[in-house]
């Protein structure tokens, strides 16, 4: 997905803050979840930890994003 961002800027044109379509916005959280998941994923297979099932591994993330 190629994203259109538009800008806010001052009178002097500098940016305070983009805008961005809901379905960009959308796509930019959907993103971001899964780069968590992938995140929580490698420190679990870095850790020492015990290891318990993916369905699991699932609950207690998103418990923890709650």
């Amino acid at each position: 997905m190629q994203i259109q961002e538009r800008y806010i800027t001052d009178t002097e044109g500098n940016h305070l803050g983009v805008l961005l379509g809901i379905e960009e916005y959308q796509y930019i959280l959907d993103e971001l979840e899964e780069l968590d998941a992938i995140r929580a994923y490698d420190r679990a297979k870095q850790s020492d930890d015990e290891v318990i099932s993916f369905e699991q591994a699932i609950a207690e993330i998103e418990n923890q994003q709650q």
